[in-house]
């Protein structure tokens, strides 16, 4: 029995490690937060509408135009690193098929730029 809890006692550790740092995360901020509200910090922060406002007000639907153009090229990257890796086993079939693939994209992304879809005007 001893072995087996010899076995467990890391991850009981790390288990122990991460609570207290969960704990230490959420208890943290409330004493250390300077908590006398302004109007700069009660401002409107990277979503472009006040977040105490109705939830159902109009808002800009730019705001998630641009958020599917990262994900799209966020994506595009995710599939350049296993490509990379594979790329002297891949041969010229793989390497034209990613040409393919970011031309396609290299092509959306102009038509978006020419569109305007990135102007905040």
């Amino acid at each position: 029995m001893t072995g087996l809890l010899a076995d467990y006692l890391p991850l009981i550790v790390f288990i122990g490690v991460a609570l207290f740092i969960a704990a230490a995360l959420l208890v943290v901020p409330f004493l250390v937060a300077y908590k006398a509200p302004d109007p700069e910090k009660l401002s409107a922060y990277e979503c472009g509408f006040n977040a105490f406002d109705d939830a159902r007000m109009k808002f800009d639907v730019r705001f998630y135009l641009v958020a599917i153009l990262f994900i799209i090229f966020d994506l595009e990257v995710a599939f350049l690193f296993p490509w990379a890796i594979t790329f002297g086993d891949l041969g010229w079939f793989g390497f034209w098929s990613m040409m393919i693939f970011l031309g396609v994209l290299t092509v959306g992304f102009v038509y978006e730029w020419r569109k305007g879809a990135l102007e905040w005007d």
